[in-house]
């Protein structure tokens, strides 16, 4: 009977590690190409105007630095199986938070890093405890994480406040230029590639989060669960703590995502954040990321960012002035990639029951 099991066991832990491996990898590999297609055919198009430029290309990533945690967030929460909508309220809320404070000069720029973490870690720990202790659905749960977000925003200060301080201008206008990475302007002087500090800790969170995924067991439990939650209870895995813990690091990679997007624009707003949930969502869908979980990977969301990003710098170039365009056309490939998804998860379907019935 105990080898019967065993047995089981690891044939469903084999099943959910191909099902990962493929459609994961095929995803992938669509996201990616479709970067590189668009990035090149606005290369073409738009050459007159220098969009091939180095400093172009990297400026893509270091304006949508904070976007990347908001979506890596969404990545570690989809691929369990849950899902994560007040992330955009939690960084208007970090946002509006830091601005306030630093209005008095005698609170160190210092304090918005600490502040801006806990703000996400509580947000992460209340409602991981309620959607995994207490079964509350997650989009439930999330959507009135983002009401209370949006709320104590307002409760806070209403107008907009903004952020003079010498530090934190100094940390938001600082530069990390690559000297090999650069192009001649017609004058002769060289237009020379950067990153910002927003960037290249996105940069660093994404490498952990790769790591953590690929390498760790609470990586391996993430997809599990995600993938099938009774075959992972089955495997030993503590469902409830994993989805806890994934909801605890959403909300930490919010709070981070906030005081990014407030090196990038430096001002407290009450309507800071607005939509950054769909931007994230769909960064992470474009990415590879199943909503039914289970299978996605970090590097595919961080191509999926870089695309969301492509879009929002080519829509004006093409004379479109209506700023709610850019989100229009990622809604679109945001439909295509959840069609795309439904024929992978009918297909795996198939095979799953192929693989029972054999």
């Amino acid at each position: 009977m105990k080898d019967s099991s065993k047995s089981i066991m690891q044939s469903q832990k084999l099943i959910l590690k191909r099902k990962g491996l493929s459609d994961t990898k095929l995803l992938l590999l669509i996201t990616v190409s479709l970067f590189v297609i668009l990035y090149i055919l606005s290369a073409i198009l738009f050459a007159d105007r220098n969009f091939a430029k180095y400093s172009v290309f990297f400026n893509l990533f270091n304006n949508k630095a904070y976007l990347l945690m908001l979506a890596l967030g969404l990545t570690i929460v989809m691929i369990s199986g849950s899902i994560d909508i007040s992330v955009g309220g939690v960084t208007g809320l970090v946002s509006m938070v830091i601005a306030t404070m630093l209005v008095d000069s005698t609170v160190s720029a210092v304090w918005s890093i600490p502040v801006a973490l806990a703000i996400g870690i509580v947000f992460g720990i209340v409602q991981g405890y309620l959607i995994a202790y207490m079964d509350i659905q997650p989009f439930i749960v999330t959507l009135s994480g983002m009401f209370f977000a949006r709320g104590m925003i307002s409760v806070i200060n209403p107008r907009s406040v903004p952020i003079t301080d010498e530090m934190f201008m100094c940390w938001s206008s600082a530069r990390v230029y690559i000297p090999f990475l650069y192009n001649v302007r017609r004058h002769g002087t060289h237009d020379v590639a950067y990153l910002t500090p927003a960037a290249i800790v996105a940069i660093i969170v994404m490498i952990v989060i790769i790591i953590m995924c690929k390498k760790t067991k609470f990586g391996r439990s993430l997809y599990a669960i995600g993938g099938n939650p009774q075959s992972a209870l089955l495997m030993g895995v503590n469902v409830k703590r994993t989805k806890f813990l994934a909801h605890v690091l959403c909300g930490l990679l919010a709070g981070i995502g906030g005081l990014l997007y407030t090196l990038f624009a430096p001002s407290g707003n009450p309507g800071n954040g607005y939509g950054y949930e769909i931007d994230a969502i769909s960064s992470s869908v474009i990415g590879g990321v199943m909503l039914s979980g289970g299978v996605g990977l970090p590097i595919g969301t961080f191509f999926g960012v870089l695309i969301n990003a492509l879009i929002e710098r080519v829509v004006p170039l093409l004379g479109i002035v209506d700023a709610s365009w850019p989100r229009i056309i990622t809604s679109a490939f945001l439909f295509a990639f959840i069609v795309l998804q439904s024929v992978f998860a009918r297909g795996t379907g198939r095979r799953l029951t192929r693989s029972r019935i054999t």
